[in-house]
Parts: C-alpha cells; structure tokens; sequence
C-alpha cells in the first residue's frame, strides 16, 4: 500500500515527538472500504517537565477530524504508557507496534520492535476472544447487519490463533487467510472494499456465520491451549524496556 503523503504532513503536526505512527485500522486489516478513514496510532514522548510533577497530562492524545482532506483518527499514548500496555496482554499495541503501513519510525521503533518479542504470552488470547465476542455481538444484533463488525470477528480470531501458533502478529485478513483458506472471506473482503463502509448483508447468512465464529473460537481455545508461547513477559525484556524509557526521556528531555 502506497501511503497519502498527506499522513506524512499530518504525522510530522502532532504536539510531541513520535517513537513511531503506523496506520492500524481497516487499512492495515485489508479491507478498507473507500471512505474508510485513517487510524492514525503511534507512541509520543513527553518532555521531562510534564512527567515528574504531580499531574501527568497528555499521556493519551486523541483527534478525530477530517485534515488536509482525509478522515483521521489518531491516537497516540506517551512511550511509558504505550510500554506499559506492552507488558499486558494487549493485542492492540502490538499490532500498532509491528504494522508494516509505517509512517514515521526511528531507531527506538526497530529496538522496541525486538523486545516487543519478549512481551508476547499465550494470555494475549484472551484478548481476541474478548474482541471478536464484542464484535460478534454488535454483527448478531444489527438490523441490516453490516460487513464490518462480521470481517473484525474472522480477522481478530485468524490473527489471535496465528499469534499462539506461531507468536508472530500478523492483522492482514487476506494475508492470513493465504494460510488459512477459508473460501468465502475473499468475497465479504470485496463487498466492503468495493462499498461504503456501511455495507450490509442478507439476514439468512446469520446461521452459516454464527457456525463459523464458534468453531475458529473454538480452534482458537485449542491453539491457546496447545501453545509453546511463555505465561508472562520475562524479566529481560522488562528491563530493556525501562532502559529504553530512560534513553528516550532523556534524548527528548527539555
């Protein structure tokens, strides 16, 4: 995907200097629809001046609006929180962390990109059930129902049984679905990208899909079972991620 180079522009705006900011999203997911807008993620540094008093501020900075023409919807959280949800089992940060639709990196991105590697455990399961379960729910009680949510529950339970087999993330639903083969994702993906956002389905399909959810939870449930990924992040890759806290506090210090 060649990136608007208008999201360059945007990215280089923001209020702090960016550890990194990739696209997540359904542009990273594979399907955007052509008015999809752009989620913008990434993690912020804040100076020193506004992290050693009593009252921390903008340790998430939120903006959703349309600028230089394009729909965004950025997100971006300063590095000791961003570190901190790497040390949960938290699937978002890491798909941030590691989506190839990068626009602005720098050296920390590749080292934080490693450690990332010691943070990953077989409880990171937990949250894509929880994920697809709210996204199954929100598809099952719709009227029309719509594309969407159907597509976030195939892609999040692909990527979270991807990630306790192999314990590598990959977001990319046709990506996954090279391996995965299941022969109906490839026209629900052209149906929203080749429609509005909004694109719905005919109320008969809701038994095939419920079918279809249940078992990838179920083969999800096995492959978290069966997983040689460790219980918790190990004590290495915390201190590299103090260390690297430091490091950039102090680069960025003022």
């Amino acid at each position: 995907m060649t990136l608007d180079p208008r999201l360059d522009r945007i990215t280089s705006a923001q209020p702090y200097p960016l550890l990194f900011a990739t696209i997540s999203g359904a542009h990273l997911y594979g399907f955007p629809s052509p008015d999809s807008d752009f989620d913008l993620r990434g993690a912020h540094v804040l100076p020193l001046t506004e992290v050693i008093g009593l009252d921390a501020r903008d340790e998430t900075v939120e903006d959703s609006r349309i600028i230089e023409g394009l729909e965004m919807d950025i997100v971006s959280h300063d590095v000791k929180k961003f570190f901190g949800l790497l040390l949960k089992k938290n699937g978002y940060v890491l798909e941030q962390l590691h989506s190839p639709l990068i626009v602005r990196t720098t050296s920390e991105h590749a080292e934080l990109k490693e450690i990332a590697k010691g943070c990953v455990t077989r409880h990171h399961s937990h949250h894509y059930f929880g994920f697809a379960e709210t996204q199954w729910n929100l598809f099952a009680k719709e009227s029309p129902r719509r594309v969407k949510p159907l597509l976030y529950v195939y892609r999040v339970l692909l990527t979270g049984i991807w990630l306790m087999r192999t314990g590598e993330i990959e977001a990319n639903l046709v990506t996954l679905n090279e391996s995965f083969e299941l022969p109906w994702l490839p026209d629900l993906i052209a149906r929203k990208r080749g429609g509005p956002e909004q694109s719905t389905l005919q109320d008969d399909d809701l038994a095939f899909h419920q079918r279809e959810y249940e078992r990838l939870r179920a083969e999800l449930q096995a492959a978290h079972d069966a997983s040689a990924l460790r219980e918790a992040p190990d004590e290495a890759s915390r201190a590299a991620l103090n260390d690297l806290l430091v490091r950039v506090r102090l680069k960025h210090g003022r």
